[in-house]
């Protein structure tokens, strides 16, 4: 891997794990799409530190299995607004 993609899998992950973000958080945040952070976090990061990986992977978890609720959430918001 390039030194800039290192760099970049680094800061994502250290960003990640800091503030227990989402992908589309880390990002926008970043500067690179959501398909981007999901590669370099899946992909790449298992391959240059496991410890971090391990981490960030049960953030992403856990974002997953919250994701209904934000998009239930957000949808209730939308309609409130609207009336």
């Amino acid at each position: 891997m390039r030194r800039s993609i290192v760099e970049r899998v680094r800061e994502t992950a250290t960003y990640i794990i800091e503030h227990k973000s989402t992908v589309r958080a880390a990002a926008k945040v970043m500067g690179v799409s959501k398909s981007t952070v999901h590669t370099d976090m899946t992909v790449r990061l298992a391959a240059l530190d496991d410890k971090s990986y391990k981490l960030v992977k049960a953030i992403l978890e856990i974002n997953r299995e919250e994701r209904h609720i934000r998009g239930g959430e957000s949808t209730r918001k939308k309609y409130r607004n609207m009336r």
